[in-house]
């Protein structure tokens, strides 16, 4: 099983979006193939629950950061090479025993564009071959055992009869008779395609890693340390978000003994975008990937729900505060089949009075406070509620981001400090936007 997430999460945090400069996958889509980008696209819906497998990714990705090379192949030899190997049709088949004559006038004439594209993929393929057991044999002696396990299978390819005669000489030697081009292309594209789709896998996640290890370098992302479930450990240093040119950090401590974090601050104050920084690090370490952040440890997890931007469902007749609970109890259930969780949830029951509002925002947060194993962030503007859950509670931190004024004008902070803010600015940002003479 897979680490549990949903599209609500997925859009609150910004994973996939169209503009790349503030979704979180077009941070990490610099790899240089189309295969790179499918199996980079697969990485992010599919985060992972197993410690183990998490290690493995992240210690791959850590060594590339640490190497600093450049990824060895070029673009268009997988163009050529992946559009020769699409065509599985056994008629564009080459045969040697094919008229010799009729061919070489087609060749002269250049009409044979078919057997010329068959050439060119033949030709991309081998090089691609040639250079990855060349880059193979300068990681030799130093490669981690994660690197090492998956790389030994494509050595043992490239070094079979087969493989080991297309590894030396001129390359387009290899194609300049029919006879030896067919050879290669029965090779290529029927007896051993699926040696050979391996080999392209193999190269694609390189890519991947390597190109996840340029970015965390670039931005001074780090390695999240995984730890077993059990632990309940998260534990973030200098987290920020990662779409902000100058993203102010924070610190941010949760576990078994401290398991609820009760979030206070005006409007403005960087709530939800401290929120969404602290998923996309949950996301990112799941998926094995560097975090934005100074460092991280953090216990596996079973998943992880948001409720940051929920829209109203119209079509369905929901209103939003019946949006919320729709939502609520989806986590609810949830929480009941699985106990690890991370749950945040932006100003709860914004969508109701302020009288349901604070009833309903103490019950369920003291409700959260007793599932131990998993994690909670809440954040409401009904800071009347975290007075009585101080009171009630001894497992929820109470957290909040301070405004300073300066005259008649709010500055913000954006760094957490400990307790419940008193700040109420509404008001005087509406006069400060001069609304009010406005409307007289």
């Amino acid at each position: 099983m897979s680490f549990i997430i949903d599209k609500q999460t997925l859009d609150d945090l910004g994973i996939f979006s169209r503009n790349r400069d503030v979704s979180v996958f077009g941070i990490y889509n610099s790899v240089h193939t189309r295969g790179g980008a499918r199996i980079l696209e697969e990485m992010f819906t599919n985060p992972l629950d197993d410690v183990e497998k998490i290690r493995s990714r992240s210690e791959v990705i850590g060594f590339f950061r640490e190497a600093g090379l450049d990824f060895p192949f070029k673009a268009s030899w997988f163009d050529a090479a992946e559009f020769y190997l699409s065509d599985r049709d056994v008629r564009t088949r080459v045969s040697g025993e094919q008229d010799l004559m009729y061919q070489k006038v087609r060749r002269f004439l250049k009409t044979d564009t078919e057997y010329r594209q068959i050439q060119g993929g033949i030709t991309a393929l081998v090089t691609i071959l040639r250079a990855l057991r060349l880059f193979l044999d300068t990681l030799a002696g130093n490669m981690p055992p994660a690197v090492m396990a998956s790389s030994a299978p494509v050595l043992e390819i490239l070094g079979s009869p087969g493989f080991a005669r297309v590894m030396e000489g001129d390359v387009k030697k290899l194609t300049a008779e029919v006879q030896d081009t067919a050879s290669l292309d029965n090779f290529f594209r029927y007896t051993n395609v699926a040696e050979v789709e391996s080999v392209l896998d193999f190269i694609y996640r390189l890519d991947v890693y390597m190109s996840a290890a340029k970015v965390a370098s670039e931005r001074g992302f780090v390695k999240a340390e995984a730890l077993p479930p059990g632990e309940n450990v998260m534990d973030i240093r200098g987290l920020r978000h990662p779409a902000l040119s100058s993203p102010v950090a924070n610190d941010m401590t949760v576990g078994e003994d401290c398991n609820v974090i009760f979030l206070t601050g005006a409007n403005m104050a960087g709530k939800s975008t401290f929120m969404k920084a602290f998923g996309i690090a949950v996301f990112l370490a799941h998926v094995g990937f560097p975090v934005p952040a100074a460092s991280m440890r953090f216990s596996v997890r079973d998943g992880m729900y948001t409720t940051i931007n929920l829209p109203d469902n119209l079509n369905r007749g929901y209103s939003h505060f019946y949006a919320e609970v729709k939502r609520l109890k989806k986590v609810a259930l949830s929480l009941g089949t699985y106990r690890n969780m991370v749950v945040i949830f932006d100003e709860l029951f914004r969508g109701t009075n302020v009288r349901d509002a604070y009833d309903a925002t103490v019950a369920v947060t003291e409700a959260f406070s007793g599932i131990r194993q998993s994690i909670f962030i809440i954040s409401t503007h009904i800071i009347e509620a975290g007075e009585t859950l101080r009171s009630r509670c001894g497992n929820i931190r109470f957290l909040y981001l301070p405004t300073r004024m300066e005259g008649n004008t709010p500055v913000y902070t954006y760094r957490l400090q400990e307790g419940i803010t008193e700040d109420r600015h509404g008001m005087l940002i509406i006069r400060n936007e001069g609304i009010l003479d406005i409307l007289n």
